[in-house]
């Protein structure tokens, strides 16, 4: 039986459109990006052998083109869709961010580096400049390191603020681990990056440390 001879309520697309995107679990909203089954499959059988071979939703979005080409049903046209579906997420995410107040936007601002930073494969040092009223002026990654470590020179940071006008920053990075808990490195680095720009009367807002699924602020910790 296709989908299209299922009861119109169970339809992805009309369930979607009735219940709201919500509703649709893994399967069902890969379904409607897939758009057609393939030998002897519908949809949403296809996306559910396919969440069965790659082993979750997020592993099938983080494949490479290689390995996400090999899955049935998939190709080249497919991976471009994806990645570019995944890439108006993430603009959506910076231009309501830009927008924001960070005080008032905290599960905001965390939602958007935990689509940035949570599955990068290395550590990435990164900064949040704010101008004086705590609005984002940049998104800026600057250091980046192996699976354990960045290098992060505070005379660096210190520059790019300066030059984008910043009156606060907020400091970020990820733990490759998906272990959140900082290190005493990262809280030695914070201070001395807190002194470098205090210096110039810049503050360090925070500091957040993201894993997987976890977010750990140095503020809230009451370390800054």
């Amino acid at each position: 039986m296709s989908i299209k001879d299922w009861p119109e309520g169970e339809q992805p697309r009309e369930k979607l459109l009735s219940r709201g995107p919500g509703s649709l679990s893994d399967a069902e909203l890969l379904a409607i990006f897939l758009r057609t089954g393939a030998k002897g499959m519908d949809a949403v059988t296809l996306a559910r052998t396919l969440l069965v071979e790659f082993g979750s939703l997020r592993q099938l979005l983080q494949a490479d083109q290689r390995r996400f080409c090999q899955g049935p049903g998939l190709g080249p046209a497919k991976f471009v869709q994806l990645q570019a579906s995944l890439e108006l997420m993430r603009r959506f995410l910076d231009e309501k961010l830009v927008r924001a107040h960070v005080l008032t936007s905290p599960q905001l601002t965390r939602q958007y580096l935990q689509v940035l930073l949570r599955d990068q494969p290395r550590e990435v040092f990164a900064l949040l400049l704010l101008d004086n009223q705590h609005r984002v002026i940049k998104y800026h990654e600057l250091f980046y390191g192996t699976l354990d470590a960045a290098a992060v020179y505070p005379r660096e940071i210190v520059a790019l603020a300066l030059k984008l006008g910043a009156a606060a920053v907020i400091l970020v990075h990820n733990h490759p681990s998906g272990v959140a808990e900082p290190s005493r490195a990262d809280r030695m680095i914070t201070e001395r990056i807190q002194s470098a720009l205090g210096l110039l009367d810049i503050r360090v807002l925070d500091h957040l440390v993201v894993g997987d699924g976890e977010t750990v602020s140095f503020a809230e910790r009451g370390w800054l």
